[in-house]
Parts: structure tokens; C-alpha cells; sequence
């Protein structure tokens, strides 16, 4: 089946999703990125049950930054594309620093799951370039 039809069929179905932050410096008070992330998914509309799990935080290559290593052992299936289209999209805004990201994406037990940087101009990114325009398609694809 082409691309185009697969999208056709998984239509503008909603996708439930949850949100989680990696971090020790934010609470749910300070978690920009976090509040981001919930502000637009709220634009969009909402299931109970769980097929995407986005983590914002830990992406980074300091000694705190463990989201990639935790990740990398539980994906079932790595989508090395998000990656790749992430950095080089990143590499615009922010030059060689793109380097150091290491947002990922994949499948776990059923669920879409991503990971991108704690910053709120990087979730933006991600979201506008690389999640939502495929995310109902992603959804689709696992549940299928």
C-alpha cells in the first residue's frame, strides 16, 4: 500500500497520549516543555486509551541524561528516522549543538513512544515538524 493511503486509512483518527518528564530540575510547576507538550495535544481530540507516550528531558549526554540509555533497552522497534530528521532539523536552529540530542523514537508493548529534549523551542520542533503530522499515522501502523 503506498504511503498516501496508509494515512488515508489512519485518517485524523484522535490519539490518546501520555506525557512524561525526565527530569530533576522540573516539577509540574516549572515544566515548560511538559505544559507544551499537554497544551497541544489538548488542541487535539483525546482517547483513554493509551497509543503514544511522548518523555521530554534526559536526551542530552551528561552524566543525568539516561532517558536514550533506559529507552534504547525497552524499544521494541527503533524508528532511526525521527532521530535523523530531528537532529538535521534541529542542526537549523541551533547549529552543531543538534549533535549532542539524543531523541529518539520507537515501539513499546503497543504504544508509539518519543523522546525529545526538555527544551520548550525543541518540543515545539518536534511536534510541529515531525509529531503531529504523523502521529494518527504512526498510531495506525502499530495498532494494525
Amino acid at each position: 500500500m503506498p504511503y498516501l493511503d496508509h494515512k488515508l486509512q489512519a485518517g485524523q483518527r484522535s490519539v490518546a497520549c501520555a506525557v512524561i518528564t525526565c527530569s530533576d530540575t522540573r516539577t509540574h510547576d516549572n515544566d515548560e516543555s511538559g505544559l507544551l507538550i499537554r497544551t497541544l495535544l489538548a488542541q487535539l481530540t483525546a482517547r483513554t486509551d493509551i497509543h503514544a507516550i511522548i518523555l521530554n528531558g534526559g536526551t542530552g549526554v551528561s552524566r543525568r541524561d539516561t532517558t536514550y540509555d533506559t529507552l534504547a533497552g525497552m524499544l521494541e522497534k527503533t524508528l532511526p528516522g525521527f532521530s535523523e530528521l530531528f537532529r538535521m532539523l534541529s542542526y537549523e536552529q541551533v547549529g552543531s549543538a543538534a549533535m549532542l540530542s539524543r531523541a529518539t523514537a520507537g515501539t513499546y508493548r503497543g504504544a508509539v513512544v518519543v523522546s525529545v529534549p526538555g527544551s520548550p523551542k525543541a518540543v515545539a520542533l518536534a511536534w510541529e515538524k515531525l509529531i503531529e503530522p504523523e502521529l494518527a499515522h504512526l498510531a495506525w501502523e502499530v495498532g494494525r
